[in-house]
C-alpha cells in the first residue's frame, strides 16, 4: 500500500534585516519540523511567501537544504507564477533535484477565466516539462488567487495527464466543495488546507495536509492530518489567525515560539503585524492553549 502523504509543514521565510533570506534559520525550522513529526516541508508556497521568491533565489535555498542534508522526498517546492516557460523552469529545476512534489498553482494575474483556458496554461506546462513531469499537486487557493480550480477541471487534468497531476492541496475553505473533491478524486491525494476542515476531511479520505499552523503547532496538526482527530484549538485559533493577513500572523506566532524576532519580517508587498496585533494572537494562543504554555 502507498504511503499516504502525511503532513507538510509549509515553511515560512525568514529574512534579514537586508531583505535577504535568512537560510540557516529557515534550514533549521525546516529541521525542526521534520524532527517533530512533519513528514516533508513545503518551501515557497503561500505562507513561505513563494509569489516573492525569485528564480534564483529558490535554486539557491533548495540547494542549501540539500547541502544541509535535507533529504530531497523530504521537500515539496511551491511555484506560485503566471508564464507557463517559468512555471515549468522553476519545477524543472526542483524535479532535477529530487523533490517529492511540486505544488502547483494556477496563473492569476487574469480573473474569470474558463476552465478551457486553465486546462490549456496547466497542459502547457506540462508539455513543456516533458519527461521530467511527475507528481504534481494543483493548488486551489481562490481567496488568494480568485481562479478557482473546480472538481470537473481537476477531473479532466487527472485523466490527460494520469502520471503527472498526482494530487490536489484545497486551501478553498469551502467545505461543500472540499467534500465533493474528495467523493469524486479518491484517486487522488486530496491534501486539506484549511485547518478547520482538516480532521473531517481526513476521515473522508483526505491524505494530510500542507500547513502554515504546523509551523508552530506540528504535534497538535499532525493528529489531525494523520489521524483524522478534531482539535477545536487548533480550529478556534484558526479564526483568531484569519482576523490579520494570515501569512505575517503565522510568522509573529513562529518569531513567538522561537524568540527570534527575524521571523516577523515580510517581504513587500505585505507588512509586518503592529505590535497590538502581536499581543492579540499571543493572548488568543495563551488562553487557547494554556497548559500547553504552562
Amino acid at each position: 500500500m502507498t504511503e499516504k502523504f502525511g503532513l507538510s509543514v509549509a515553511l515560512a521565510t525568514p529574512f534579514e534585516i537586508s531583505g535577504e533570506i535568512a537560510v540557516d534559520t529557515m534550514i533549521t525550522q525546516a529541521k525542526q519540523s521534520l524532527a517533530a513529526g512533519c513528514s516533508s516541508v513545503t518551501l515557497f508556497g503561500t505562507t513561505g511567501e513563494g509569489s516573492s521568491i525569485g528564480t534564483q533565489e529558490r535554486e539557491r535555498i533548495l540547494g542549501a537544504f540539500l547541502d544541509a542534508g535535507i533529504e530531497p522526498r523530504k521537500i515539496v517546492m511551491g511555484v506560485l507564477v503566471d508564464a507557463a516557460e517559468d512555471a515549468a523552469a522553476q519545477a524543472g529545476y526542483a524535479l532535477s533535484r529530487g523533490v517529492r512534489n511540486i505544488l502547483l498553482a494556477p496563473p492569476s494575474y487574469f480573473k474569470n477565466v474558463s476552465d478551457d483556458g486553465l486546462f490549456k496554461w496547466f497542459s502547457a506546462v506540462f508539455v513543456i516539462l516533458g519527461d521530467k513531469a511527475r507528481d504534481i499537486i494543483v493548488y486551489n487557493i481562490p481567496s488568494v488567487t480568485m481562479v478557482p480550480l473546480t472538481v470537473s477541471l481537476i477531473g479532466r487534468l487527472r485523466t490527460a495527464f494520469p502520471t503527472v497531476v498526482t494530487g490536489v492541496k484545497d486551501s478553498s475553505g469551502d467545505w461543500p466543495f472540499t467534500e465533493a473533491l474528495l467523493k469524486a478524486h479518491g484517486d487522488l491525494i486530496i491534501l486539506i488546507g484549511d485547518e478547520r476542515h482538516l480532521a473531517k476531511g481526513v476521515r473522508l479520505g483526505g491524505q494530510g495536509a500542507i500547513s502554515g499552523m504546523a509551523n508552530f503547532l506540528p504535534a497538535e496538526v499532525k493528529l489531525m492530518a494523520e489521524e483524522g482527530r478534531d482539535d477545536a484549538r487548533v480550529e478556534d485559533f484558526v479564526a483568531e489567525l484569519l482576523k490579520y493577513p494570515v501569512t505575517p500572523a503565522v510568522k509573529v506566532m513562529v518569531a513567538r515560539q522561537t524568540s527570534d524576532d527575524v521571523w516577523l519580517a515580510v517581504r513587500p508587498p505585505l507588512i509586518s503585524i503592529s505590535g497590538e496585533g502581536q499581543e492579540r494572537l499571543a493572548l488568543a494562543f495563551d488562553s487557547l492553549f494554556r497548559s500547553k504554555a504552562a
